[in-house]
């Protein structure tokens, strides 16, 4: 194993390939984003949203390869949390929000220009807080997820006033110390949350394939999963506040 300048061994040279393959992975989220801005913009709101799929897909496994293969430590220099938070930005608010707009399912006039930009600043906001992931792998707010929102917004068609009642509720409780489920680290029902997940993301492309007659048991299976999703982060929430109300107070005096 050969040695670095302060003297200490360097991962092997296979490891660290490897490392910089994963955080190549993860920055083809951007490439993702540009191609579904590019086919929201030719009118494709279906191949938008199949590259949607590609992009969660890619989300939801490179953490799990970055920490099996220890990219921390075969590659310290890189901070692969902030290209993950560049890419996630692209690929869950921008490019969703930029597909609503073309899809025409925002309220046209200068509503639709504060409606679209609402997600935008308040995801801001989320992604620049070090507090956004909390240490026991929730999410702190609602987690920008505007992706999951542009897809029932096109597959069911729903009114540019539902939608904007939507991006504005859930604009807003980007700011509401909620803890919601991080289906792939939240280590309560972890094994149940992640086949569930699993199970959605199948079911977002059959959906896709049934467009632009979704079946209704398939809408209904995949909304299931949202119930779940949100049933789940309440409990987590509501667990959290309980667990801090049940620490005793820190009774130490204070300095004077």
């Amino acid at each position: 194993m050969a040695q670095n300048s302060a003297g200490t061994a360097s991962p092997p040279l296979g490891l660290r390939l490897a490392g910089a393959a994963v955080h190549l992975y993860t920055a083809s989220g951007s490439v993702l984003g540009l191609l579904i801005v590019l086919a929201a913009f030719e009118g494709d709101a279906v191949a938008a949203l199949w590259l949607g799929l590609v992009a969660l897909v890619v989300d939801g496994t490179d953490g799990m390869l970055a920490r099996r293969l220890r990219v921390k430590e075969t590659i310290p220099w890189f901070d692969g949390a902030r290209l993950d938070d560049i890419v996630d930005y692209l690929t869950y608010a921008f490019a969703p929000v930029v597909l609503l707009w073309t899809t025409g399912s925002l309220p046209a006039g200068g509503l639709g220009w504060v409606v679209a930009a609402l997600p935008l600043l308040a995801s801001s906001y989320q992604f620049c807080r070090v507090d956004a992931k909390t240490e026991d792998h929730t999410f702190l707010g609602f987690p920008s997820y505007w992706n999951v929102v542009a897809f029932y917004a096109i597959v069911l068609e729903l009114a540019p006033g539902v939608v904007a009642t939507v991006l504005v509720v859930c604009s807003v409780l980007v700011f509401v110390p909620v803890r919601y489920l991080y289906p792939s680290r939240t280590p309560v029902l972890h094994g149940l949350s992640l086949g569930l997940t699993a199970a959605w993301l199948v079911l977002y492309g059959v959906l896709l394939v049934q467009v632009p007659d979704p079946h209704p048991v398939v809408v209904t299976l995949s909304l299931a999963y949202i119930g779940y999703y949100v049933g789940v982060s309440l409990w987590l929430t509501a667990r959290a506040a309980h667990r801090r109300r049940s620490e005793p107070a820190d009774l130490s005096p204070t300095a004077g």
